[in-house]
């Protein structure tokens, strides 16, 4: 991401909201809404960083997950809080949870985004695990989100942060939204950090939207070379994950909405609608095919809901209905 310029046993595709009432945490699976086999990610800024200031009540239908960029971290390690920024012009906290909660009415999941390029929360250990557990479950109580994201660009010790979210899992239950934006090198081969955590938490991982910009070239599912910006390099790349453990339904692929939202890596819309043809039914693929499909991939992801409105909605007017249309 670019801050200027992601109980029981369920399958991904099962996984839930919470529709917990903010501060009233015996009601978190009290009206669950599902999240839909086929979704559409979009991360929103608690800031202004030139693209556009928005409204959380105001971010476009099309998105079902929105995760709220960022959280921070406190002096305690590991620990986070969430502090909205004024530049957004809420009058009050509450009127930002009512419009999470009118949100979580329309049917869509509000989750906290923790890391992004400037972030870094530290769980290298049992008490840090802890501390980031303890209080993401309070930010969920406190504001009513609907689960967490992680997008720690800064590494990752994998044991520990399982341990986090195992806990997070165990207190929130079923209705957990849990979703993950790691880097393009942080998912080449299931014995990265990013990678085995998805693989230790994937009983209630909801979706792996990974960033295939900011990118080098990289290696494909094939050991073929593929550099960014094609989609050949969202194909061949989510085929690395679709092949080594998670379901399809825990695979997204994550875009910038507008070529000012990132460094490099932006495609047009149709490329992503593209890749999302390719991958799950054989069409419109580039020199890459995989060797079959995955109909149950869960969809795209983009930094971000700002970057879109600042470029007219182009992103989310094409490549929503297309993931809502996949079948």
């Amino acid at each position: 991401m670019l801050l200027a310029g992601p109980f029981g046993t369920a399958t991904a595709s099962e996984t839930t909201t919470s529709g917990e009432t903010a501060g009233d945490p015996t009601a978190r699976d009290a009206a669950p809404n599902s999240v839909p086999q086929h979704a559409l990610t979009g991360y929103w800024h608690n800031f202004d960083n030139g693209s556009v200031i928005q409204r959380l009540g105001d971010v476009q239908d099309a998105y079902d997950i929105i995760a709220v960029s960022f959280a921070d971290a406190t002096a305690t390690p590991g620990e986070i809080e969430f502090n909205l920024d004024p530049v957004l012009g809420y009058g009050s906290e509450q009127e930002f949870k009512d419009e999470i909660a009118a949100k979580q009415d329309a049917g869509k999941s509000v989750i906290i985004s923790v890391g992004g390029e400037l972030g870094n929360v530290t769980i290298n250990d049992p008490a840090s695990a802890s501390a980031f557990a303890d209080s993401t479950v309070a930010l969920m109580d406190e504001y009513g989100f609907d689960g967490v994201d992680i997008d720690l660009e800064h590494g990752i010790n994998a044991q520990y942060l399982t341990e986090a979210m195992d806990a997070i899992h165990t207190e929130v239950g079923d209705g957990l939204v849990y979703t993950m934006a790691p880097q393009t090198i942080d998912m080449q081969n299931t014995e990265t950090e990013y990678f085995k955590l998805a693989l230790n938490t994937s009983d209630y991982l909801t979706v792996v939207n990974m960033q295939y910009y900011n990118s080098g070239s990289m290696l494909g599912c094939d050991g073929q070379v593929y550099s960014s910006g094609t989609v050949d390099f969202l194909t061949a790349l989510a085929c690395i994950q679709l092949e080594n453990g998670l379901d399809a339904s825990q695979v997204g692929i994550g875009v910038p909405a507008s070529p000012d939202a990132a460094g490099s890596g932006y495609v047009d819309p149709g490329v992503v609608t593209d890749a999302l043809d390719c991958l799950t039914q054989g069409t419109n693929c580039g020199s890459f095919t995989p060797d079959r499909t995955y109909p149950e991939l869960r969809g795209a992801m983009t930094w971000s809901t700002n970057w879109d409105e600042h470029a007219g909605n182009s992103w989310s007017d094409v490549v929503g209905p297309h993931v809502h249309g996949l079948s």
